[in-house]
């Protein structure tokens, strides 16, 4: 780290202690700090060079949900920022992924309708002991956030995998006992090598619960138990949708189990010690 070098720290509370040493570290080596955070003038926003506030309103609930979403368009949109100033975005290109990003809150609304079906695919799935997420490409992460958000309210164990990784490990647990949550938005780079992920589950005997952009081919045909249908929306912006429905079936099915969904057991709103 140097003074070419830019660190970017993120926390919904702006108070979180590992990322607020990591960031004076950073400093101390001569590096610029960014923060991104929800909360006006806490001690990461303090600290940092400059800050993106995330605007999401309060987070009461100790499981962040609204932060998430929020945070990833702030990464969107200084990623854009950056494509300007470096000149690797025109301005032809730079409007329509401004567009795309304009659109995501009726998308967020449409996919909110799905609220009754996580509700009965929670009561399908409530008494599961092991989840697993699948996701590729910058869907990845989602599937880390699908699991965090289940085994934090639900107290369910799931883990979050990036589906190129699936035979280095989790596939050795998948039977008919695992449900599989493949996250697969229709977007010609990575849908077709996450169907073949989709057949080493079905040869396993695992329970496949397919979220996608697509509507239901023929290749989903019978291969499938459960399919989570989203709105299309441009592939970067996908995460920000494919989440939705993720963090509404973790608390529909901490609901079916009678956990507190807003203050889980041994977990604290703001992380303070490292």
């Amino acid at each position: 780290m140097d003074k070419h070098t830019l660190a970017i720290g993120v926390s919904q509370s702006g108070e979180t202690a590992d990322t607020s040493e990591a960031l004076n570290e950073a400093k101390s080596n001569g590096a610029k700090t960014l923060a991104v955070t929800n909360v006006l003038m806490s001690k990461i926003a303090r600290d940092s060079d400059a800050v993106i506030y995330t605007h999401a309103g309060p987070e009461i609930g100790v499981a962040s949900t609204k932060a998430f979403t929020t945070q990833l368009i702030a990464f969107y949109l200084f990623a854009l920022y950056l494509g300007r100033v470096k000149k690797k975005l025109n301005k032809k290109h730079t409007v329509e992924l401004i567009r795309d990003v304009v659109k995501i809150p009726s998308l967020i609304q449409q996919t909110l309708k799905l609220d009754k079906d996580m509700e009965e695919l929670a009561k399908e799935y409530f008494q599961y002991r092991n989840f697993l997420y699948l996701g590729r490409g910058i869907n990845y992460p989602i599937a880390f956030e699908g699991a965090l958000k289940l085994k934090e309210i639900s107290y369910i164990h799931a883990e979050g995998y990036a589906a190129g990784e699936m035979k280095h490990g989790p596939i050795a647990l998948i039977d008919e006992e695992m449900p599989v949550v493949l996250i697969a938005p229709r977007d010609g780079i990575t849908y077709k090598k996450i169907l073949g992920n989709l057949q080493e589950v079905r040869a396993r005997k695992g329970k496949v619960i397919f979220l996608t952009s697509d509507i239901v081919t023929q290749e989903l045909h019978g291969k499938v138990d459960n399919v989570i249908e989203i709105p299309e929306c441009g592939y970067l912006l996908s995460p920000i949708l494919s989440v939705v429905p993720l963090q509404l079936l973790a608390y529909y099915i901490a609901t079916y189990k009678g956990t507190d969904v807003d203050q889980p057991r041994n977990l604290a709103k703001v992380v303070t010690v490292e």
